[in-house]
């Protein structure tokens, strides 16, 4: 349920409501905004009764239902967009943030020659994999420790904070003492011992959508994050499953903008795993931020035919000089001749 406290209601009624709250067996989460603040109640096995009852509490506007199995992901409970703070880089103001890097950390020289490269380019953020979820146990796995000692050099040497990804509630501790932000992985979207343990900690979390899962099993997965207490959050979608078999997945772009309606949490969009094919990266990237994305991974690398890992689906450093170019021109000419940009 949502209790929508007055414009103007003093503090105390609202402590108020969050106490009563607590004693019919929820949990209280609160959103202060601009005008009036909302106390969501969430949980299962409470007294409903007595949330309903709270409709004639001094401070209280009304009580109503959420109306999705999502609740503190919804914009119901928070209609203001979240803003995600990664390494002093935010995510969802309106500005549009874009993470590029390996798949791979493989080397001190390919790593720093990304990072240089994917920074004069304009890249915000820097990704780069530490341990690799491999289809094939006979495939690279990643270089772990070493590379996140290698990430976090060049965070210091060139001030571009570090996205990379978590597979184990093992390695939790050991990737917040090197990241800025920690990745969930599409296969681990529904680990939900790593999403709890994750919920617990004070670093933004980059939540990819599973190859098979739906919006709201997405939108969930997000839940269990927001519900431990962790409000860090950026929804990232790279792609599912689908009948097509010339593209890798199928970039979902409907979804984003689906998530962002049903969500205040940011949505970013990976054109490198959604379509699997460099030469649509730059056009896909484009079509996310038109309609309305917060930003984009993309994987670069020096020699994408020598990587270790997703090459064939990774940009050189002339093609994410090209990308990056590409999202500042307009998408394409009106009926007057005149350019029709992106927002």
């Amino acid at each position: 349920m949502i209790i929508n406290m007055r414009e103007g209601a003093s503090e105390e009624e609202i402590i108020h409501v969050i106490e009563r709250v607590r004693e019919a067996g929820y949990q209280a989460h609160v959103t202060r905004g601009t005008e009036r603040a909302i106390v969501a109640a969430v949980g299962s096995g409470g007294r409903r009764h007595e949330l309903e009852a709270l409709a004639a509490a001094a401070g209280v506007m009304d009580v109503v239902p959420i109306a999705q199995p999502f609740k503190l992901v919804s914009r119901q409970v928070k209609p203001q967009r979240t803003v995600v703070n990664v390494g002093g880089v935010q995510i969802g103001d309106g500005s549009f943030a874009v993470i590029a890097g390996p798949c791979s950390v493989e080397s001190r020289e390919q790593l720093f020659s990304t990072a240089k490269a994917v920074k004069a380019a304009g890249a915000r953020l820097l990704r780069g994999g530490a341990y690799k979820p491999r289809t094939s146990p006979y495939e690279f796995q990643g270089l772990g420790l070493e590379a996140l000692r290698l990430l976090r050099e060049v965070r210091e040497a060139l001030g571009l904070p570090i996205v990379t990804e978590v597979m184990s509630t093992e390695d939790v501790d050991v990737i917040c003492e090197h990241a800025d932000m920690l990745q969930v992985g599409a296969r681990n979207m529904q680990n939900f011992a790593l999403l709890r343990r994750l919920a617990a900690i004070k670093k933004p979390i980059l939540l990819k959508r599973g190859p098979s899962a739906s919006v709201k099993e997405w939108l969930l997965a997000a839940e269990y994050l927001l519900a431990g207490g962790n409000q860090e959050v950026v929804l990232c979608e790279r792609g599912i499953k689908t009948f097509e078999t010339e593209t890798r997945n199928t970039l979902d772009l409907a979804s984003i903008a689906l998530a962002r309606e049903l969500s205040h949490l940011p949505v970013i969009a990976d054109p490198s795993h959604g379509t699997g094919r460099p030469t649509l990266i730059a056009p896909m990237s484009r079509a996310a931020a038109a309609l309305g994305a917060d930003g984009l991974m993309v994987e670069v690398h020096p020699c994408p035919e020598r990587a270790l890992s997703d090459g064939p689906q990774s940009l050189d450093f002339t093609g994410f000089c090209h990308l990056m170019r590409s999202l500042g021109e307009p998408l394409r000419a009106n009926g007057n001749g005149n350019a029709a940009a992106a927002d």
